[in-house]
């Protein structure tokens, strides 16, 4: 299962997916999480530069892109909860402090490969 969650630099769970500034694409299997990329989207930053419904295309290129089929967030807008529906992608809510963390026990899965 490929995964995406905001992360903060210290690899805690960030408190705003669709305004997130750094996050994680994980592939989760039953045995644990088997491969994490961390990509700087700045979608902070660039939420207010123009309408929302661009902001919503920015994110569903990157998603798609990545081939995303979750998302584990601990806090999603009306908005972004719709799109994520909208496109099939499943959304966890989680409020683990780490985000790895998160991912495994959202998913039930075992340790974190290196």
């Amino acid at each position: 299962m490929i995964v995406c969650l905001a992360v903060t630099p210290d690899g805690h769970l960030g408190p705003r997916w669709g305004r997130a500034d750094r996050v994680a694409v994980v592939d989760v299997t039953s045995d644990g999480i088997q491969s994490w990329n961390e990509f700087d989207v700045g979608w902070g930053t660039l939420h207010d530069g123009g309408p929302e419904g661009q902001h919503h295309a920015r994110v569903a290129g990157f998603l798609k892109h990545h081939r995303v089929e979750a998302v584990v967030a601990q806090h999603v807008g009306a908005g972004m909860q719709h799109m994520l529906g909208r496109m099939g992608i499943a959304l966890h809510l989680a409020n683990e402090q780490r985000a790895s963390d998160a991912v495994l026990r959202v998913f039930g899965a075992g340790r974190r490969r290196s």
